[in-house]
């Protein structure tokens, strides 16, 4: 029997749009959706090792299937790579290409200044207001390189054609050398809030057990 999990984003919740749709929509199906809290108790030291390794805890012997949205399609997407029993993954919005995005979306000056001070503010959606993350964090990513990433796991990608965060194409790219992947995009954000029922039917469509 196939264990379902999802992995919200970075700074996200259980209790986000997409996990609570996703797990009414697993109930109706007589299906349980194991939504683990990734919100770490020392958010300083965050990183997505200690991510994959939360995961990976977590996960049974047994087959599994994984719904990872943004940073956690990323940690989905490692955790594919490294362990036999996960057969499928479904990614929604996947922080690939996270580094230059991160960089990117924070600006050149704001990066020099985490770099520099060692430490950075950032909202955390998760809580009210913003927390510091050590810049360790970046240290860490470094080691995580997206062309690394070989297995050939049965894959969707859903992902929003007006994305800001993490842009359509780090997608198209990705899934352009990997024949196992099958895109699909949506006229939505990074959020993909507005198309969830069409997610559904997608993920439906790619999961036999469902």
């Amino acid at each position: 029997m196939t264990t379902f999990f999802y992995l919200h984003g970075w700074a996200s919740s259980p209790q986000s749009s997409k996990a609570q749709f996703f797990k009414q929509c697993f109930e109706q199906r007589g299906l349980s959706l194991q939504i683990p809290d990734l919100n770490p108790n020392d958010f300083y030291h965050f990183s997505l090792t200690q991510q994959i390794q939360q995961v990976e805890a977590l996960l049974p012997n047994s087959p599994v299937t994984i719904i990872g949205s943004s940073f956690g399609g990323l940690i989905a997407l490692w955790l594919a790579e490294r362990l036999p029993q996960i057969q499928s993954i479904v990614l929604l919005a996947p922080a690939l290409n996270f580094l230059n995005h991160c960089r990117i979306l924070m600006g050149e000056s704001n990066f020099a200044q985490w770099r520099r001070q060692g430490e950075f503010a950032f909202t955390n959606y998760a809580e009210p207001g913003e927390r510091l993350i050590s810049y360790g964090f970046i240290e860490d990513l470094q080691q995580y390189v997206d062309a690394d990433l070989q297995r050939r796991v049965p894959s969707l990608i859903l992902h929003g054609n007006q994305d800001m965060v993490v842009p359509i194409q780090t997608s198209r790219d990705f899934a352009a050398t990997r024949p196992w992947i099958k895109l699909v995009e949506f006229d939505s954000d990074h959020r993909l809030i507005n198309v969830q029922a069409q997610l559904w039917q997608a993920i439906q469509a790619s999961e036999s057990k469902l």
